[in-house]
């Protein structure tokens, strides 16, 4: 996979020009145009992306200088040998890519900066793309014109629909993806070490250790795991972003002289096993879809794939034993790392205290390539020591006698926590200066693709002086992700989930297109051909559901009879395919079954459609429940309420709002961890609440009024 992306960055130099339409505002929000100079570009598909390689060593200070000389003298740089860019890009991961791809699209002269270029988006943890919420995400990228669904598509080994089974909002892509498809690439290294501020704290370019500058009006770090990075093995540590490779020192040091604001985040990676060493006739056999999904609006890139098998095991008792009598030798238990992990990808120790009731867990054993003997072991994160981990790994069924091709470790790392950043992911302290993924406190290749690709973008927009593009929260998960990160003060890593939308009904993986696709072309990442695929398939969905709507069936025959079976509703005579398609239970497949479906339409086109027409009155509700919340932004909370006792509510909102003990609606909405899912089952908790208490009442004055009367009327109540 990283060897794809490093290809398809070079490929840009032999890319061909469009132009698009002006950008309009619509549902995306923009803020003002910033005066970056005379950089006003035609936006286009540029062909202009230069590279090399960082490293950082450490240097204290933030040097103040104009671009032709800094000032504090260190740099003995020709001016004529000066290298000017648009954007500089530091860090070639997910987030580094998207950023750098999508500014050289848009016509800014792009140096792509990274530790090592052969690791290019490398997924140095999990080999897979999407799952729930993250697949939305994927989807979205591409429906912008970023390339994560593409390479995914391109390099699957395996490809499955997670929860199939439940409703459309939440039902996700997950591929397993191949590390290694073609050739690597090797390029000059160099080592950054300074970040360069000019006047009006304006951000200039970056300094490396052999003081060689490297100036451009727009820089975005997205320094992953690297920056002051050091990784655990029990109790041995060494200073590393990742196994093998060197961390960003000094980076840390500067930003917090420019006034930032930093902190400590840590996750971890599962050991690997050899393949030949694992006896996989006991263990059961995960099977990919059959009708493969996909990420990628572009069918160019629908090919299909030959799928691999992944397969399941789960801890056993020697397992637990082995964990909890050893928990002191490592890094959280034994109190020597004290950064915040992802709670939502806790390692095999955590799992095991926290969930100490339950027998076993499950763990996956997924392949990392068709042509590498690595199974990587899916949920068995940790840090015991090495010599702990074979064992450990020997009490998994169909592992008692593998082999280990690399440990597992825990990795801490700098975040810079994201409310220092706008919505455009430019930075408030330093104009052109933008930060994109894990450098901002999330966790995962997707997260941090959607970051890169709105911060690239932004980042060839100032410096060509245009307005900068801001995706509001009810227009997409990327507007979610960005949305939470800058609002709430997020102190440990942060992972999208679709519970964190309150929209996910309208945000679906299967309209990602429709809602992005049209800015993608205005603002010139979408070329004439996607846009053209785009156009033809709305039109299509279009007269399908007119037609939908205007065809009418007997309430007699095969077809009213399986529809009556299925939904248990009967068809009335003269009935439209779209009254059938809202009845529960019944799907577009049906349609085709009986002949009323259409044959030029393809797979996703019609679940679109399915969608659409099924679930049309809970969109409209979900519409109302969000003007409701901004209604009673300003209503009061009881100050004795018992949020463990609002099962709604997920468990880290129910956790932090009994520790904040917010006074209104609007101060738990930006509570750290609290979704707008959750204060609109909050509001929906507080109403019921409500109506109970005013039944109470009416009840009461019933009761007082009534025994008032006996008393007044004593004939009366003899009477009765």
């Amino acid at each position: 996979m990283a060897s794809l992306v490093s290809h398809h960055l070079l490929r840009l130099c032999t890319s061909s020009y469009f132009t698009p339409p002006p950008l309009s505002s619509r549902l995306f929000g923009t803020l003002r145009p910033r005066k970056s100079g005379n950089h006003g570009v035609a936006v286009g598909f540029a062909p202009n992306l230069c590279w090399s390689s960082l490293n950082c060593r450490r240097r204290f200070g933030v040097v103040a200088s104009t671009s032709s000389s800094p000032t504090n003298g260190s740099s003995t740089q020709d001016p004529a040998t000066e290298e000017r860019y648009d954007v500089i890009v530091v860090g070639g991961g997910h987030a580094g890519c998207e950023a750098a791809l999508a500014s050289a699209r848009l016509g800014a002269k792009t140096l792509l900066l990274t530790l090592n270029l052969d690791r290019i988006a490398w997924q140095p943890c999990n080999p897979a793309v999407g799952g729930p919420a993250k697949s939305q995400l994927v989807h979205e990228v591409d429906a912008l014109g970023g390339e994560i669904g593409k390479i995914a598509d391109r390099c699957y080994l395996q490809k499955r629909v997670l929860n199939i089974s439940k409703g459309p909002a939440v039902r996700a892509l997950r591929a397993q993806t191949d590390k290694r498809d073609t050739p690597n690439l090797c390029i000059r290294e160099a080592m950054v070490t300074e970040v360069l501020v000019g006047k009006n704290d304006k951000v200039e370019g970056v300094r490396t250790f052999f003081g060689v500058n490297f100036y451009a009006p727009a820089i975005v770090l997205t320094t992953g795991t690297f920056m002051s990075g050091k990784i655990w093995v029990g109790r041995a540590s060494m200073s590393a972003g990742r196994a093998g490779e060197s961390a960003s020192i000094g980076l840390t040091e500067c930003l917090q002289n420019m006034g930032f604001e930093t902190g400590r985040l840590k996750t971890g990676t599962p050991p690997r096993v050899d393949c030949h060493s694992v006896n996989f006739s006991g263990l059961e056999r995960q099977c990919g879809d059959e009708e493969v999904g996909w990420f990628s609006f572009d069918p160019d890139v629908h090919i299909e794939r030959e799928q691999m098998y992944c397969y399941l095991t789960r801890t056993s008792p020697s397992t637990h034993k082995l964990i909890r009598d050893n928990l002191h030798q490592t890094p959280t238990y034994g109190g020597w790392v004290e950064a915040k992990g992802p709670r939502y990808c806790p390692s095999i120790e955590d799992k095991i205290v926290r969930f100490h009731d339950k027998e076993s867990h499950q763990i996956f054993l997924e392949p990392e390539g068709r042509n590498v003997p690595e199974l990587y072991v899916q949920g068995f994160s940790t840090g015991l020591p090495e010599n702990l981990q074979l064992p450990l790994l020997r009490t998994l069924p169909g592992l008692e006698n593998c082999s280990m091709l690399r440990p597992a470790y825990a990795v801490e790392y700098d975040f810079l926590p994201a409310y220092q950043c706008s919505r455009s992911l430019m930075t408030k302290k330093v104009e052109g200066l933008f930060f994109s993924g894990q450098i901002n406190g999330t966790t995962g290749y997707e997260e941090a693709a959607a970051q890169g690709l709105i911060s690239g973008i932004n980042a060839a927009r100032h410096s060509q002086g245009k307005s900068l593009i801001v995706l509001e929260r009810e227009s997409s998960y990327i507007g979610t992700l960005i949305d939470d990160l800058i609002t709430k003060d997020l102190r440990e890593p942060y992972r999208m989930l679709t519970s964190r939308s309150e929209h996910r009904l309208l945000l679906r993986a299967d309209n990602a297109d429709s809602r992005l696709t049209p800015l993608g072309w205005e603002i010139g990442l979408i070329d004439a051909r996607r846009w053209k695929i785009y156009q033809e398939k709305q039109q299509r969905i279009l007269e399908e559901k007119k037609r939908i709507k205007s065809v009418r069936v007997s309430g007699s025959g095969e077809f009213a009879a399986e529809v009556n079976q299925l939904s248990g509703q009967l068809v009335k005579d003269g009935a439209s395919l779209e009254s059938i398609l809202k009845k529960p239970h019944i799907q577009y497949k049906l349609l085709d079954k009986h002949g009323y479906g259409n044959p030029l339409l393809s797979k996703e086109e019609k679940e679109c459609i399915e969608v659409d027409i099924t679930y049309e009155g809970f969109i409209v509700r979900q519409q109302s429940q969000l003007k409701q919340i901004v209604q009673q932004h300003h209503k009061l909370l009881p100050e004795d309420i018992d949020y463990y006792a609002v099962t709604t509510l997920s468990l880290e909102a129910r956790e932090k709002l009994s520790k904040v003990r917010p006074q209104t609606i609007g101060q738990a909405t930006r509570v750290g961890g609290v979704s707008p899912a959750d204060i609109s089952a909050l509001l929906i908790w507080l109403e019921s609440n409500r109506r109970k208490a005013q039944e109470r009442k009416r009840l009461e004055m019933l009761t007082s009024v009534m025994a008032a009367a006996d008393q007044s009327d004593p004939a009366l109540a003899t009477n009765q």
